[in-house]
């Protein structure tokens, strides 16, 4: 597992130094690794240019098979540990967005639910998502749109809300369109929807794929953005953050997302049953910013 992690950081960092710096070992050792790698598949895998290192058509091959490999030899060496315990591993994970706008409230129930799973979450994009499920390294992916692919299930188990919020009290959405707007990135339908309602002739202050550095930079900056009601009430409560005037709220479906060939399949479904039908209270943390004076 050693060489694909080394293969991976230097894919990562694009720089042998830092690399090594990363997995704390000599710049020797980690071109050692690489050349053994590259030994192994018969192929250069990286172009070495003088402060400029790509990756060969090969290392953009390898690439997938590199991540997978290391994925699995994780999730192998996390299961044994957990034997003594009596613990399963449960991985979940999800989009950046869908994590700040939904399964923030949901971890802790899904926990508590499950004294027997040991619980591991992660942030990842949408192409990581898919092919962690497609291989099998991944019990449960959470994600505005379904997957459309006979070897999984999609499941709809939530809708959220969008509120279009602004740091000034009484603005329009044409104000807040024209000063300090942030548009986040909702996925495609939400791009869509803001299209028709808004056209493109506004340029915002800045463009983001996560909701919660949109709010961060909302709060110190000012301005306006598109965000889920649970994220951007104890702000409204607490007189920091105003609803735009007008009707310009906006719905997302979030789906459960796993494979069909599971073998913790009725786990999987169990998971999913008990973060459909639960009622989570806010996170701590935005429960503390709803009561900030």
């Amino acid at each position: 597992m050693k060489v694909f992690k080394t293969f991976l950081e230097v894919a990562n960092t694009r720089h042998f130094g830092r690399a090594a710096d990363n997995l704390y070992i000599t710049q020797a050792a980690v071109s050692a690794r690489i050349k053994q790698l590259e030994e192994f598949v018969n192929a250069p895998l990286f172009v070495r240019l003088k402060n400029n290192i790509t990756l060969t058509l090969a290392g953009e091959r390898l690439l997938p098979y590199a991540t997978t490999m290391v994925r699995a030899l994780q999730q192998v060496k996390s299961e044994i540990s957990l034997i003594d315990a009596k613990l399963m591993p449960f991985s979940i994970a999800a989009t950046p967005n869908v994590w700040d706008a939904y399964f923030q409230n949901y971890l802790t129930v899904a926990a508590n639910a499950f004294d027997e799973l040991a619980f591991k979450t992660e942030m990842l994009g949408i192409r990581q998502l898919h092919a962690s499920i497609i291989d099998n390294t991944l019990d449960l992916a959470l994600m505005f749109d379904p997957f459309l692919t006979n070897e999984v299930c999609s499941e709809q188990i939530a809708q959220i809300n969008l509120s279009l919020v602004s740091s000034e009290p009484n603005v329009s959405a044409e104000q807040a369109m024209s000063k300090g707007y942030i548009f986040v990135d909702w996925g495609a339908q939400f791009a869509s929807e803001h299209e028709a309602k808004y056209g493109r002739n506004f340029v915002p202050k800045l463009k983001t794929s996560t909701g919660r550095i949109a709010l961060d930079f909302l709060l110190a900056q000012g301005g306006s953005a598109y965000l889920p009601n649970a994220l951007a009430e104890p702000f409204i409560e607490s007189g920091e953050l105003h609803r735009v005037k007008g009707k310009h709220a906006m719905k997302r479906s979030i789906y459960a997302v796993y494979q069909k060939h599971n073998r913790n399949v009725d786990i999987v479904e169990q998971v999913v049953e008990v973060i459909d039908q639960s009622s989570p209270q806010r996170p701590a943390i935005l429960e503390m910013a709803s009561n900030v004076e």
